[in-house]
């Protein structure tokens, strides 16, 4: 699976999912541009990727503003010669709570970061990915997006927009060689643990929700970054469309 010939960019690079995928696509031999609003914690996994010889850089990006997202583009492009792929990490949540009780700030922020980026990127992206006749689009959604949480109403909300935006860009640019999937993970160990839950991370307050999933565990970073890598990877080079549950069986 290795891929010395690409260029990807990762937003939400700094931590979590999104750092653990860009050290796994680094490490299969993608170039990677961690954007991230946290520039420093962008740049600490940059470091620690280039120290080791591998193709890595870091950019304060906002990933709701076109501006910041176009950079992006422009600067892997000029820094690596091309682009290959984009991976939708960056999100965010409002705390687990009633529906009635999540405020309209929260709410826009959700739907800005979540879905405006989505947004962005196609519009910064897939202009090159059309007139080169390839590329690959991964959206890092998640398995309440069809199945939604309780307490995570707009949350699970925005994260169906984003699957069916998933197979309604992928439907759009098949014909010009381009594939757009997505994956869904679990709620997972990251540093929304305790807003996802919706009270304290505490070992019997993970319990309660473990007690759901079949395989007995939150979803870590690497299940995540090892489907968005296969997905991004020519080995799934027929697959678009594609909504991965990375859940460890609660849906089935």
């Amino acid at each position: 699976m290795v891929q010395d010939n690409k260029v990807a960019i990762v937003t939400g690079g700094a931590s979590g999912f999104g750092a653990q995928i860009g050290r796994t696509l680094c490490q299969r031999g993608v170039a990677v541009l961690l954007a991230d609003i946290n520039v420093e914690g962008a740049q600490s996994v940059a470091d620690e990727l280039t120290s080791t010889g591998l193709r890595a850089m870091a950019m304060k990006c906002d990933v709701s503003k076109q501006a910041d997202f176009q950079a992006a583009v422009d600067a892997a492009k000029r820094e690596w010669g091309g682009l290959h792929i984009v991976v939708n990490n960056a999100g965010t949540t409002h705390r687990n709570q009633p529906a009635l009780e999540v405020s309209e700030q929260d709410f826009d922020r959700v739907f800005r970061v979540n879905l405006k980026s989505v947004y962005w990127s196609v519009h910064a992206a897939m202009p090159g990915f059309v007139e080169q006749g390839s590329g690959c689009i991964v959206n890092v959604a998640s398995a309440t997006g069809h199945r939604p949480g309780p307490g995570l109403t707009w949350y699970s909300a925005s994260k169906a927009a984003m699957l069916n935006m998933t197979k309604g860009l992928a439907l759009e640019f098949a014909r010009h060689g381009v594939r757009v999937n997505a994956v869904n993970p679990m709620i997972g160990e990251t540093a929304m643990l305790a807003d996802f839950m919706g009270m304290p991370d505490t070992p019997e307050n993970r319990q309660r929700f473990l007690a759901r999933i079949p395989l007995g565990r939150f979803t870590r970073p690497q299940d995540v970054a090892s489907a968005v890598a296969f997905l991004a990877s020519d080995e799934a080079d027929y697959l678009t469309g594609v909504c991965l549950d990375v859940d460890g069986g609660r849906h089935i």
